[in-house]
């Protein structure tokens, strides 16, 4: 079943729900390198590096409900020449996959790159998440780059991929 999900930009009033559909990706052992969940109070500095103007959060809801939320953020911060350049992350309360919320998601960041001067965005992700690949490759991301069995998951190691898309202005 599809849904259509209200996607607006985050307040800190959202970041308890945000912590707690992120800390599900750190115990599921294959959306994050992250190990150890967060506390609301360890992700405040994170949440006030983004702006609504440059690198927003967005939050996705249903029926009042934040179920999932995604991030533009900067590539290599500090370096000029990359400015156009953002990192797109998403994650979506598992109990609401399956519904078109990434899908939702990752279509309103697309849309929104032109209004923040955004020309190319880079999905950084673990190879073992092969749901979220195949969302990307749905809007024609493509693999840029693969760093093989570098990253360390408890008993387990697995490569990181870059996936990228060049967007129409």
């Amino acid at each position: 079943m599809i849904v259509k999900p209200k996607i607006r930009f985050a307040t800190i009033d959202d970041l308890a729900a945000i912590v707690k559909i992120y800390n599900q990706a750190i115990n599921s052992k294959s959306a994050t390198g992250d190990l150890h969940e967060f506390t609301v109070d360890e992700r405040i500095d994170w949440f006030q590096k983004f702006s609504a103007d440059d690198y927003p959060i967005y939050v996705t809801e249903l029926n009042e409900t934040i179920v999932g939320y995604a991030t533009l953020a900067p590539y290599r911060p500090g370096r000029a020449a990359m400015k156009t350049i953002a990192e797109i992350s998403f994650y979506i309360d598992y109990e609401y996959h399956n519904l078109g919320i990434g899908s939702a998601l990752i279509k309103h960041c697309m849309d929104d790159c032109e209004r923040i001067h955004k020309e190319t965005l880079l999905a950084i992700l673990l190879a073992v998440n092969t749901a979220s690949i195949q969302l990307l490759k749905k809007f024609d991301f493509h693999k840029w780059g693969h760093f093989p069995d570098c990253i360390h998951l408890e008993n387990q190691k697995c490569g990181q991929l870059i996936y990228g898309v060049k967007l129409k202005m």
